[in-house]
């Protein structure tokens, strides 16, 4: 028996997680992969399929500017209805928490339909924050079949909410398949590029980093959280540029703005004029990965720096009151900072003058996998009875 699984997903994050498992799935004998995209994102989410190789099936195209999460919804239900009627799949594959997850989940339990949830499990157990995605993946788990967890923290979550323990898999996260997949891609010269403008110096013959006591340090920053929007994220900024006037020449901030209005007009009227703040469009996978390889500290407000930054041995400061992955604060690779400018500003400032503080971070174990999830993923899909 062929078995169809079809894996629907919309975002930019979503692919990056979803690529290994896709990959996996159509290289498995007695598996017919097929892709559906909302495009939920657009432009962020085709740099991603190009690296992977992958082209979808179906392709809705449903993003429009200055969406409503309502209008998305409702726009998703409608175009993926047709598209689950005629492909008929044993099993519909989704990944985290996005509008696209808890619409796809919902139109496949109408159909009733099988469903996969990746990385399920995750909860801050505050429906606000973060928002929509902490109600987005509960009513997910409601009706999913095989709850992929990425750790045991996560499993324990959904036995808490009586899922039975027999549809709970932990797969470690396929976030680190996709990270180690990537970081052995060697730059391209779009990167190489990237690099001389924050100032990132390699040799070309050997694409090998050059460094000296005097370079500055870099740290990347990504801030775009929904919950963040407003006063918070201003907080951040002015954080940022607090770090940047105090240590000068010594680091480099890189920030890849999201192109979000709410994100976009605060953060280049507040720092577009500090020297050592480069601000840029938002980055594609493959530079970002080369990107954070080189970084001394992440600061951020988004879900997957969290995972894939310790992977690397980089510290990362959450820059959120809560945090739905607790596993790398418990490792001590990540510690949650959120947004008020003293906080952010001595948190890093200890980091980047003390090393013990740093070597503590920095060489604590990655709590989120081995690279090795989307194979057990489709090991599930495989060995569970329909």
């Amino acid at each position: 028996m062929t078995l169809r699984v079809l894996s629907i997903f919309g975002t930019r994050p979503e692919s990056v997680k979803m690529a290994p498992v896709i990959q996996s799935l159509a290289h498995t004998p007695g598996i017919d992969s097929l892709v559906c995209v909302t495009a939920q994102h657009r432009q962020m989410l085709d740099q991603v399929l190009g690296l992977f190789n992958i082209v979808p099936d179906i392709d809705l195209d449903l993003m429009q500017p200055d969406q409503s999460l309502a209008g998305l919804t409702a726009d998703i239900f409608t175009h993926l209805d047709p598209v689950l009627t005629d492909l008929k799949p044993d099993w519909v594959l989704v990944q985290g928490d996005t509008t696209t997850v808890m619409a796809s989940t919902l139109a496949a339990y109408y159909h009733h339909f099988h469903v996969g949830h990746v990385e399920a499990g995750l909860r801050t157990n505050d429906k606000w924050q973060p928002f929509p995605e902490e109600i987005n993946r509960r009513l997910a788990s409601v009706v999913t079949d095989l709850h992929f967890a990425p750790t045991e923290w996560a499993r324990q979550n959904l036995l808490r909410e009586n899922i039975p323990p027999e549809q709970i898999i932990v797969t470690g996260n396929p976030v680190i398949d996709a990270l180690y997949a990537v970081v052995k891609m060697p730059p391209t010269p779009a990167v190489l590029e990237l690099f001389k403008r924050v100032n990132i110096q390699y040799e070309s013959s050997e694409i090998k980093l050059v460094t000296s006591p005097g370079s500055p340090r870099l740290i990347l920053v990504t801030a775009h959280r929904r919950e963040n929007f407003g006063k918070p994220l201003e907080n951040i900024c002015q954080a940022l540029k607090e770090l940047a006037e105090a240590y000068g020449d010594g680091i480099r901030i890189v920030y890849p703005v999201h192109l979000n209005p709410n994100v976009q007009k605060p953060v280049y009227r507040l720092l577009s004029e500090t020297p050592n703040i480069i601000l840029l469009p938002p980055l594609d996978y493959l530079p970002m990965v080369h990107l954070m390889k080189h970084a001394s500290l992440v600061l951020t407000d988004s879900g997957g720096l969290q995972e894939e930054a310790p992977a690397l041995g980089i510290p990362v400061l959450v820059m959120r009151a809560v945090t739905e992955r607790p596993e790398g604060v418990s490792a001590g690779t990540v510690r949650l900072v959120g947004t008020d400018p003293k906080q952010i500003t001595n948190q890093s400032r200890k980091l980047l003058d003390d090393p013990q503080a740093y070597a503590a971070m920095a060489h604590a174990i990655n709590p989120y996998g081995d690279g090795k999830a989307a194979t057990r993923i489709t090991n599930a899909i495989i060995n569970t009875p329909i």
